[in-house]
């Protein structure tokens, strides 16, 4: 049966059902014969809308999406195209997506990406020319192109979103990301994998506080030992096994069959807790052998699915110490978040750092203050003569790096970072809000040091200026201008905040609803700043 995901998802009466697919590294043989199997019983079936493709999962080279999705199209099975920023620079990613256009594959999953793993010779580089907030807005431009030309049928963007945070700067950076997602133009969500219910029930809650009206879909894995294992492990950016579910799991498994039975049920429990929820739909995964399990879980739900609620205690894998936005989950909605009631501290050295950099910042680059005019002036009067690269390498270039490690891309970000530097201080080098992959505050690529998001969640949090993180969006880098002074820029509108951008007008809508509250009853200074 012919289904087609944009219609299915968009009708408020149809419960979603979609799978993932991951490609293999071989271009042929029995791991492609066996995905493009799953493909066709998954149509023949008829109970799944679309099924998703990865795009190279880990870092790890593996089979295009394209090609396969393509070959899955043809079945007549709908698809979803996972796009990721790690592989290609704007350029490519743009050809790309043309290429989809052209192939009739309109359905994107858009995604920072999973770091670079191992490749031909040794590790891949990382691009992340554009970040996944970028990559929507490349998408709906294109898609308008598209219009022009007389297909009605643009492109249905998606963005992903992991609830499963411990710690409240985590949690805050991803939903300020998923605010910005929205801005940008995503169409639907998917969360990352995570066993708890109230973080789950958390999402549906932020966005309705948020005024974020996407249907989003929660992701239902088919957990093995070996997966449990890895996941808990931290080996899957966003995703959340504590050590609780996976001594369950474990116990499970000591009779392989009794396991595989236990497997299903809690798949199909889970399916039911998110439908009950308000979810529109279920993502699932860790299907790589036959399409077997996935009929399995989808009769089960079925019998199932009016007791959901005797099935949320089922999913009460908290992190420890963990944080959540709402503070319980009693039937009467809560009015607001708790974020900010009890914020982190910065030390000493990073709240001088943060007063510093943003007494400079609101003294010598805002147009309003009497030095920012004159600096202003300045720079028009020595712009293209000697004088500049005498102030870009004694007066700009030295304290930049000594306080931000400065990489002179010209094209200055830590405005909108707490001031902290994005291309130095986060290997993805996203300037638009946390990636899904950090893990108790962490960085994904380097956990050695804290994510810059969560540093900067804790520097802004207490000024009282969090909704930098959240109004708007921010268009990329200007590569044109690397190795170039980053003040002249600024104030000869040259970068990349230039109003008369496409992009900028495009990066200043907002979608998300916040307001400045008093403040919490814990909280004696009684001033903060929430969504």
């Amino acid at each position: 049966m012919l289904r087609i995901f944009k219609f299915d998802l968009t009708d408020p009466d149809h419960f979603v059902v979609t799978l993932e697919l991951v490609p293999g590294r071989e271009a042929s043989g029995r791991a492609v014969d066996t995905v493009l199997g799953i493909a066709r019983d998954t149509f023949s079936d008829g109970r799944v809308t679309a099924v998703s493709i990865t795009d190279n999962p880990g870092g790890n080279p593996s089979l295009s999406p394209d090609v396969l999705g393509h070959e899955i199209f043809e079945i007549g099975m709908d698809v979803i195209v996972h796009f990721t920023c790690r592989d290609m620079n704007r350029v490519g990613m743009e050809s790309r997506a043309l290429q989809l256009a052209m192939m009739g594959m309109k359905n994107i999953l858009a995604l920072n990406g999973d770091y670079s793993g191992k490749g031909f010779g040794g590790q891949g580089a990382p691009v992340f020319d554009i970040d996944s907030v970028q990559l929507q807005i490349m998408l709906g431009m294109l898609s308008e192109r598209i219009n022009a030309s007389g297909d009605p049928d643009g492109f249905f963007t998606g963005c992903a979103v992991s609830p499963f945070k411990r710690t409240e700067g985590e949690c805050f950076a991803q939903y300020a990301k998923l605010c910005r997602k929205a801005a940008a133009g995503a169409q639907f969500i998917i969360t990352q994998l995570g066993y708890d219910a109230r973080k789950f029930k958390e999402l549906l809650q932020i966005q309705k506080y948020m005024g974020i009206a996407l249907p989003s879909l929660g992701s239902v894995y088919v957990l093995t030992p070996k997966t449990a294992e890895i996941i808990n492990a931290g080996k899957v950016p966003g995703a959340v096994v504590t050590d609780a579910l996976l001594r369950c799991v474990q116990t499970e498994w000591r009779d392989s069959a009794s396991g595989r039975q236990a497997t299903i049920e809690r798949a199909a429990r889970l399916a039911a807790v998110l439908k009950g929820l308000g979810y529109a739909g279920i993502h699932i995964g860790g299907i790589h052998r036959n399409f077997d399990m996935v009929g399995r879980i989808l009769d089960r739900l079925s019998m199932i699915q009016d007791q959901w609620k005797e099935f949320l205690s089922d999913f009460d894998f908290p992190q420890p110490v963990g944080f959540y936005a709402f503070p319980s989950q009693s039937e009467e909605e809560p009015d607001a978040p708790v974020f900010g009631c009890d914020p982190p501290q910065p030390g000493r050295v990073e709240r001088l750092r943060y007063a510093l950099l943003r007494r400079v910042h609101d003294t010598f680059f805002d147009p309003r203050h009497p030095f920012g005019h004159i600096s202003r002036r300045l720079c028009q009067r020595i712009d293209g003569k000697p004088a500049s690269r005498l102030l870009m390498d004694l007066i700009e270039d030295i304290p930049k790096r000594l306080a931000l490690d400065c990489q002179k891309c010209g094209d200055c970000g830590i405005q909108h970072v707490g001031f902290l530097c994005p291309e130095s201080q986060c290997p993805k080098h996203i300037r638009n809000g946390a990636c899904g992959g950090s893990s108790n505050g962490r960085c994904e690529v380097f956990p050695e040091r804290p994510c810059v998001w969560v540093r900067a969640y804790g520097r802004l949090v207490n000024a009282g200026q969090t909704q930098q993180i959240i109004d708007g969006c921010i268009p990329p880098r200007l590569w044109e201008l690397n190795k170039t002074s980053a003040w002249l820029n600024f104030h000869l509108r040259r970068d990349h905040q230039e109003a008369s951008n496409e992009i900028s007008r495009r990066c200043n809508i907002t979608s998300c609803r916040f307001n400045q509250l008093a403040g919490c009853p814990s909280k004696s200074n009684g001033s903060r700043e929430e969504f």
